[in-house]
């Protein structure tokens, strides 16, 4: 006979399953959602600016901000308006 483990007798939730404090994001509207993060990252994305390889720094709403000849450099530039870079492919 196998010992029992209190902890099995108690129901546990999955960890992908959707806490009490999450449920605000099922009542974003569309522009609220679209707004997220707005203020919190930048995104970087390769691009040719007069057939020169660029990079364009742009914000999470999807508005060009910037454009550096490297990549870090845009990271750089990012990091010190105290927002999160991200990539885009």
């Amino acid at each position: 006979m196998k010992p029992t483990d209190k902890n099995n007798d108690q129901k546990q939730e999955p960890a992908s399953a959707p806490k009490p404090q999450d449920n605000w994001l099922r009542h974003l509207s569309v522009d609220e959602l679209a707004n997220l993060g707005v203020n919190y990252v930048a995104y970087v994305k390769p691009m040719t600016v007069d057939g020169v390889e660029a990079y364009g720094i742009f914000g999470a709403d999807g508005e060009q901000i910037g454009v550096t000849p490297g990549r870090d450099t845009a990271f750089a530039a990012i990091r010190q308006h105290d927002l999160e870079p991200l990539s885009v492919h």
